[in-house]
């Protein structure tokens, strides 16, 4: 954990130091007056641009609470936040193509992909449920990589307020960082002792998870939450959870959990839900929760889930 803070805030002092890639080469605001405008794509990119702007920022979420991500359509609206906005915030890898081709199109401001420095991991080989060449976006679900993605954010911010409150944005990028490396110190050692070590999931959301933490993930779909498993795949996820005495298929917030309860009847086991933290659920929002909030509810799941002690 110690080596993981320590590349963090190496990061963050080069960042600083450093500019970020603007779309078009149009001028973005000057700090004179006003807020940084934010266009973040979906939630976790979002949050973090609030948490580390505070009152000097206006986020704009292009996904609305309840609305999964990978499904976005934009409106006329969205298409003009995007050519507005002082800073962009998206997710490459096709994770949200309509945003992808969107920003291309029609950003003028500062533009940060998420995943531009992470060397992403290839999609999960199960076969027909991969999609051929694709990467595994969902970085945000290891802290430590999220807080790299922050410290992105916040270079990011300064150079929308036209080099202006840099310091401060690094700052508060520092201070939010070292939240997020103890709730990645909680998932080390709450996730350290467990049954088993194989989680069951809807979709393949959680392999940067499974991969910061020992854990191996064996998804019912590939990255595409919508997409269709094969009938033998059902058997085949539930002849492995009978053999390895796995307890819990773990299901989601903002997808139907059809197939995983089918699954979880076949192996005559229970589910759980495990959020992606792809987005809030208006229940969520209502409650006052958030990424961090979330995510150390996902850790008392999975220590559930696993017969963690």
């Amino acid at each position: 954990m110690v080596m993981r803070a320590i590349l963090s805030l190496v990061l963050l002092a080069a960042l600083s130091l450093g500019a970020v890639g603007c779309a078009g080469g149009a001028e973005v605001g000057d700090g004179s007056d006003g807020a940084v405008e934010v266009v973040a794509s979906f939630y976790p990119l979002a949050f973090a641009a609030a948490r580390i702007g505070g009152d000097q920022v206006t986020v704009t979420n292009l996904t609305p609470p309840g609305v999964e991500p990978h499904d976005l359509e934009l409106t006329p609206d969205d298409l003009q936040a995007i050519a507005e906005a002082d800073l962009v915030v998206y997710l490459g890898g096709g994770f949200q193509p309509a945003v992808e081709d969107a920003v291309e199109a029609e950003a003028t401001g500062v533009v940060i992909d998420a995943l531009d420095g992470i060397e992403p991991r290839d999609a999960p080989p199960d076969g027909e449920y991969a999609e051929e060449g694709a990467v595994d976006p969902h970085v945000w679900l290891d802290p430590a990589l999220y807080a790299d993605i922050v410290v992105r954010i916040a270079a990011g911010l300064g150079e929308g307020r036209g080099g202006a409150d840099g310091d401060r944005f690094s700052v508060d990028a520092e201070d939010f960082g070292v939240e997020l490396s103890q709730l990645d110190a909680e998932f080390r050692e709450g996730l350290a002792r467990c049954g088993t070590r194989v989680m069951i999931t809807s979709h393949a959301a959680f392999g940067y998870l499974a991969a910061a933490y020992d854990l191996e993930q064996r998804a019912i779909s590939g990255l595409a939450p919508e997409s269709e498993p094969d009938p033998d795949r059902i058997a085949e996820l539930a002849a492995e959870a009978k053999a390895e005495g796995v307890t819990t298929i773990f299901t989601e917030d903002l997808v139907p959990p059809d197939v995983a309860e089918t699954l979880a009847a076949e192996a005559g086991i229970r589910t759980a839900v495990l959020s992606p933290l792809e987005g809030l659920t208006e229940e969520q929002e209502a409650a006052g929760d958030d990424y961090l909030s979330v995510m150390r509810r996902n850790l008392e799941t999975l220590r559930d889930g696993l017969d963690c002690t």
